[in-house]
């Protein structure tokens, strides 16, 4: 007999929790912390979780996983999931989901580098160039740049690659979704179905109960 679950609360620890069929969440990275398991310099972000999301589903496999990496110096917009036909799709890059970076420039910027992110760079890895899909700048020393992609380290090698540094790297949007001005550094916070449509166009409802 199916069991209602909409609404459905429990306690863990005398601590009230709403159940969740599967974990959607968003987190402010702060800088100064590795998305990975097994850190090797500095505290994991897995830190900043609440063992009832870390342990959830239980097995090798346990708690959420983030959704791509941030460098341990990048702050900013964090997903993470136990959904991996969610992490799949917005890790892939068939689905060219839009990823929007702010960023703090070593020395100042110029029309020319501009138009040289835009027009397609080449990093050493890929023979082929590689482009923003926006870009902007907002200050002298400051731009907004907008990637469907995700290759290692690829905002700095990017900006290396035109003659400059980034001294400070903010992800501020994926899709159509703002990092909320009131979620801290290191705080986490559930999407809401209206969340994940806004990331990436994802069906309201999608395995994610209230």
């Amino acid at each position: 007999m199916p069991v209602e679950t909409a609404g459905l609360h429990f306690s863990v620890q005398s601590v009230p929790w709403a159940y969740h069929e599967k974990a959607y969440l968003m987190l402010h990275k702060p800088a100064g912390t590795e998305c990975s398991q097994k850190p090797s310099t500095y505290p994991s972000i897995y830190t900043l979780l609440p063992a009832p999301i870390r342990q959830r589903g239980g097995g090798a496999a346990a708690g959420v996983q983030a959704v791509g990496r941030l460098d341990q110096d990048t702050t900013g917009l964090l997903l993470l999931s136990d959904d991996g036909k969610f992490i799949h799709r917005m890790s892939s890059p068939r689905h060219h989901v839009p990823k929007v970076y702010a960023i703090t420039a070593r020395h100042p910027l110029d029309s020319q580098q501009i138009g040289k992110l835009l027009d397609g760079v080449v990093l050493d890895d890929d023979p082929g160039p590689v482009r923003a899909a926006a870009c902007e700048q907002t200050g002298e020393c400051t731009l907004s740049l907008t990637l469907t992609e995700g290759k290692y380290h690829q905002v700095k090698r990017m900006l290396a690659a035109v003659g400059n540094r980034v001294d400070g790297l903010h992800r501020a949007r994926i899709g159509s979704f703002d990092l909320p001005a009131d979620l801290a550094a290191g705080q986490w916070r559930w999407l809401t179905p209206q969340d994940l449509a806004a990331i990436a166009s994802v069906p309201v409802g999608l395995g994610l109960s209230a």
